[in-house]
Parts: structure tokens; sequence; C-alpha cells
């Protein structure tokens, strides 16, 4: 992989380009680390106060009467953002969606069991569970061999 950088003080702002023949784990990488680095934070609204969060220390997202729900270890706060937009601005080596109505963070799964209709149950560190819709199933079995595979 070649990597060239050009300082200019000309430039009005950063702008970064990627050529690839394909799309692969490495390149798939750089992207999320780039979406990471421009996500630091999100805004919650827990009644009338506004909280700042991280996304590490989001559980999960949900949907709950029309809003779009952020879990964390000490509450739950509302969001203006929709799920297909947070799953566009987090970065999907840590977030993956389960259904339509819900998108995790991977690094606060404990465990996953099997249901007799097609479907996983999925375990938070925290005790909450989730279910992962048929049409995800495949999409967070890969998930999860990719960053298994990162750390050995």
């Amino acid at each position: 992989m070649k990597v060239s950088l050009n300082i200019d003080n000309e430039f009005k702002e950063a702008k970064i380009t990627i050529e690839t023949p394909e799309l692969n784990s490495s390149v798939q990488e750089i992207l999320d680390f780039i979406k990471g680095r421009e996500t630091e934070f999100l805004i919650g609204k827990d009644g009338e106060m506004q909280h700042i969060l991280k996304p590490d220390d989001i559980h999960y997202f949900h949907t709950e009467n029309e809003s779009v729900v952020a879990v964390t270890t000490i509450g739950t706060y509302k969001l203006k953002e929709k799920l297909y937009e947070l799953e566009e601005i987090l970065p999907s080596n840590k977030f993956i969606r389960l259904s339509k109505s819900v998108i995790v963070n991977l690094h606060e799964l404990s465990r996953f069991e099997a249901s007799f209709n097609g479907t996983l149950c999925v375990y938070f560190k925290s005790g909450a569970k989730e279910y992962v819709s048929r049409t995800y199933v495949n999409t967070v079995k890969e998930a999860l061999k990719m960053n298994r595979r990162k750390n050995e």
C-alpha cells in the first residue's frame, strides 16, 4: 500500500482520497478509523438536559416511540439522528445493525443464544438483551469473524 501526504498552507481543509482496485479489509479499516475520528461524541437528551455521549460508552441504539434512544451504563438518552444516519457515521468495525430498530456496540456484547425461529438473542455485559432478525444474522456472524481475526 502506498501512502502520500501533501502539506500546503494553501489548502482550506483536509481532504482524503483513497484509490484502490477493491474494497478490502485494510481499506475498510482505514475508512472506519476516519469515520470514528469524525464522530467524537453525540448529543443525547434526558428530559431537558443535553448530555455529551462518547460512542464507545453506548451499549446500543434502538427506536422507541418514533425516536432513537442511546442506552449507556448510566441511562438512556434521546438522539436527533436516525438509525441510518448513525450507521453511516459510526465505525462499522464497532457498531453493527441487528434489526431495523437496533444498532449495537460489538464491544458491549457478552454472548449469543440461537432462537428456534432462526434469529439470535444477543446478551450485553449489562444484562440487557436484544434480538438479531434473520435478515442480519449472517452480517453479524461475519462482523464477529472479522473482529476475531484482527485480535488473534
